[in-house]
């Protein structure tokens, strides 16, 4: 099985590197990798060329931001098996060998997602990230969560829902997966932990939160979508009942992953076991 990786980059010189090499770095051998930079000034086109010899394909088209970028990069893809990383994240060692085999196992399943670490600026651990199960009633109520940088999907279902959608400026990872599930696509999560997921404040999610414009902006858009997903699945928008269903899917959440609840309320509570992790 072939795996195409795409990366998209912008200005982002600072983590590029330590993301390029944890995919070329990776122990599976038949890894398309494709690294997409419309204009960086920062440095990281520099960087890029230092890696050229191990990245398949590179893409320095000005592009309309990162959703075009991922469309154009994935339009360059020839591979069985899809993933995709953002330049300030990164693959942890062996995540796509374990994704391989998962796949050839599981032969009827379309997309496996697994768990990962959330980590500053710096590096240093936060918390872990544990991705839930997906269903799209849940996932509209707050019931579920992936992890976007672990999560590896078949490209024939990629193709079948068409790709990231234009006109999401800042959820687009959300609605692909959202739209794998409501074309019918079947999911599973594995218990392994795969990738790096960064917030600091230059990124999307890190500034979501704050009062400044891009903070305010960010969380209006991010609302905006979450009402078009909730329509988009529910066929209406949210009402008074809403927050009842938004209860009962996160209590949901809680009994179908007990340990990851258990896990969740020790960091709450200042609990932290992952400081040394090595990636």
């Amino acid at each position: 099985m072939k795996v195409s990786i795409v990366t998209i980059s912008f200005n982002q010189a600072k983590f590029l590197e330590r993301a390029i090499q944890s995919v070329v770095e990776q122990d599976y051998d038949d890894i398309e990798y494709i690294v997409v930079d419309p204009g960086s000034t920062d440095g990281s086109r520099e960087i890029i060329e230092k890696y050229r010899d191990k990245i398949t394909t590179v893409i320095l088209d000005p592009d309309d931001g990162p959703v075009d970028g991922l469309n154009n990069g994935f339009a360059a893809a020839t591979g069985d098996i899809y993933a995709y990383l953002n330049a300030d994240d990164a693959l942890l060692k062996g995540a796509v060998s374990k994704a391989v085999a998962y796949f050839k196992r599981l032969s009827d399943v379309d997309v496996i997602t697994g768990h990962g670490y959330m980590v500053d600026a710096d590096g240093n651990v936060i918390r872990r990230f544990y991705s839930d199960s997906f269903t799209p009633w849940r996932y509209v109520h707050g019931g579920c969560v992936v992890m976007q940088q672990s999560t590896f999907f078949k490209s024939d279902a990629f193709k079948e829902v068409g790709g990231f959608n234009l006109g999401n400026r800042i959820w687009w990872d959300g609605e692909l997966i959202l739209d794998f599930a409501l074309a019918g696509k079947k999911f599973i999560v594995v218990n392994d932990f795969m990738s790096i997921f960064r917030i600091h404040d230059d990124s999307i999610s890190g500034s979501r939160h704050g009062q400044t414009e891009a903070s305010i902006r960010n969380e209006r858009l991010r609302q905006e979508n979450l009402d078009r997903f909730y329509i988009k699945v529910m066929g209406h928008p949210a009402n008074g009942f809403t927050p009842i269903a938004t209860a009962l899917a996160r209590i949901i959440k809680w009994m179908l992953a007990p340990f990851n609840t258990f896990w969740r309320l020790l960091e709450k509570l200042g609990f932290r076991f992952d400081k040394n992790v090595r990636w």
